[in-house]
C-alpha cells in the first residue's frame, strides 16, 4: 500500500513559507532596481552614437560621390591636359614622324647598265 506523505499545514509552516518567498522577490526586484541605475546613463549614450553613425554615414556617401566625380575620365583628362601630359599616341606620333624638308635632293637613282648583274641559279634533286 502507499503511504501519503504527511504535508504540515499549520499556519506557522505557511507564514514561513511566506516570508521566505517575499523576502526573495524583494531581493529579485532590489536587483532589477540596482541594474536599471547603473546602466541609466547607457540609452542616451546609445542614442548618441547612433547619431553620430547616421552622420558619418551620410559624409561617407558625400565623400564617395566627389571622389567619383573628381576620378571620372573627363575630369582625369583635363587634369592632365592642365598639368601639361599629353597623350601616349599623340607624343609617340610627334617622335616618329619628322618633317624631311623641300631642300634635300633625292638620291641619284641607278641606271640598270652601271648596277652588276645577278645571276641566280636553282638546281632542283
Amino acid at each position: 500500500m502507499m503511504a501519503f506523505p504527511n504535508f504540515d499545514t499549520t499556519t506557522a509552516t505557511w507564514q514561513r513559507r511566506t516570508l521566505r518567498y517575499l523576502g526573495i522577490y524583494l531581493v529579485l526586484a532590489l536587483l532589477l532596481v540596482a541594474a536599471r541605475y547603473f546602466t541609466q546613463d547607457i540609452r542616451p549614450h546609445l542614442r548618441e552614437v547612433q547619431r553620430q553613425e547616421a552622420a558619418l554615414q551620410t559624409q561617407r556617401d558625400d565623400l564617395e560621390v566627389r571622389v567619383q566625380a573628381a576620378s571620372s575620365p573627363q575630369k582625369v583628362q583635363q587634369w592632365a591636359v592642365q598639368n601639361g601630359l599629353q597623350r601616349f599616341a599623340e607624343k609617340a606620333a610627334s617622335a616618329t614622324t619628322r618633317d624631311l624638308g623641300a631642300g634635300e635632293a633625292p638620291p641619284e637613282t641607278l641606271t640598270p647598265s652601271s648596277t652588276p648583274a645577278i645571276e641566280v641559279k636553282t638546281q632542283w634533286k
